[in-house]
């Protein structure tokens, strides 16, 4: 039977008794760089490795040539940077028919005073101002709720 070695298993313990901003700190010590991960599991799983491959020696070349051969070929997993989930979802939003080609001006008036909202590619701009709904643009023009296709007219049933 092999004899374990009793300084890294008393490293690894110190290490698990430590807390997050000293695993950072540890991390920053062994990697050269900073973490943003604040999961103390994690950072414990990276550094136990680096520890021990500084240990042992890291992957074979032939290992390491290997798993970039596979790495090719594997789909790409990345996580999306706060808000990108959102803006994908309304790029992936088919338009809706009822709404003309961006560059193209409603005008509508009310109580004698002619309103003009222009439509952009990711919404509506009425007096140098973006809305996202053309009902927001209709109730700040009335003063009150309205639907927005019904306010400019967009409403009408298509002839069949």
């Amino acid at each position: 039977m092999a004899k374990t070695d009793d300084s890294f298993i008393r490293e690894a313990i110190a290490i698990r008794k430590l807390s997050i901003e000293e695993i950072r700190a540890r991390y920053l010590e062994l990697f050269g760089e900073e973490t943003k991960s604040r999961n103390k599991d994690y950072l414990f799983k990276r550094i136990a490795y680096r520890l021990q491959e500084r240990k042992h020696g890291g992957l074979t070349a032939e290992t390491r040539a290997r798993a970039e051969a596979l790495a090719d070929q594997a789909p790409m997993r990345r996580r999306l940077p706060p808000g990108a989930a959102e803006e994908l979802a309304l790029a992936a939003r088919p338009r809706d028919p009822r709404l003309p080609p961006p560059g193209t001006v409603l005008r509508r008036t009310h109580e004698g005073v002619e309103h003009m909202v222009t439509i952009v590619d990711d919404g509506f701009e009425y007096r140098g101002e973006r809305f996202r709904s053309l009902s927001v643009v209709a109730s700040k023009i009335a003063g009150t709720r309205w639907n927005g296709y019904g306010f400019f007219g967009l409403l009408q049933k298509e002839s069949a």
